[in-house]
C-alpha cells in the first residue's frame, strides 16, 4: 500500500509539474493532493503545520497564476482582450511544441489588442507585458511544484534506504 501510495503521489506530481505550463491543468494543487496523499501512510511523513503552510501556498500561487498576468497586461496598457488573447495563444500554442508554448501567449495578446482596436505599437506593448506576466506566473507555480516534489522524492528515498537497510 506504501508503495501504491508513493507511486499515486509521483505521478500527480509530474502532472502537476506538467501543469505549470498547460493551462488545464492545476499545477499547484496537483501537486499539493500528492504530498496529502502520503498522510495516509502510517506513520504520517509530514507534519500539519507542513501541509497547512504548503496549502496556504498552493492556494496563494493559484491566485497569483490568475492575477499576475492581468497585472503586468494592464501594467503595460492592455485590455481584457489581451488577457484572453495570452490565454488562447497559450492553448494554441501548446499544439506547436516548446516554442508555442513561449510565444502563443504574445501573439495571442498582440492579437486580442488589435481586435480591442488599439494600434499595433500600444498592441506591442501590453502583448509584452501579458508575456511577462504569463512567465513569472508560470515560474511561481513550478517553483512552487518542483519544491513540493522534492518534498515527496525525499520522502519516497526515505522509505527506500530504510526498508533496505
Amino acid at each position: 500500500m506504501v508503495t501504491a501510495l508513493v507511486i499515486l503521489g509521483i505521478i500527480l506530481m509530474l502532472i502537476g509539474i506538467a501543469g505549470c505550463v498547460l493551462p488545464l491543468l492545476p499545477g499547484p494543487p496537483l501537486s499539493f493532493l500528492a504530498l496529502l496523499i502520503q498522510q495516509l501512510n502510517s506513520p504520517n511523513p509530514f507534519s500539519t503545520k507542513f501541509l497547512l503552510i504548503w496549502g496556504g501556498i498552493t492556494l496563494v500561487v493559484t491566485l497569483l497564476d490568475y492575477l499576475i498576468p492581468v497585472y503586468g497586461t494592464k501594467k503595460f496598457g492592455g485590455s481584457k482582450y489581451g488577457v484572453w488573447g495570452c490565454t488562447i495563444g497559450l492553448f494554441v500554442g501548446l499544439f506547436l511544441g516548446p516554442w508555442g508554448i513561449i510565444i502563443g501567449p504574445f501573439i495571442g495578446a498582440f492579437i486580442g489588442e488589435i481586435i480591442a482596436n488599439n494600434n499595433s505599437s500600444t498592441a506591442l506593448k501590453s502583448a509584452f507585458g501579458s508575456f511577462i506576466g504569463f512567465v513569472l506566473g508560470t515560474l511561481l507555480k513550478l517553483v512552487a511544484c518542483l519544491v513540493m516534489g522534492w518534498y515527496l522524492i525525499q520522502y519516497a528515498y526515505k522509505l527506500t534506504t530504510s526498508s533496505i537497510g
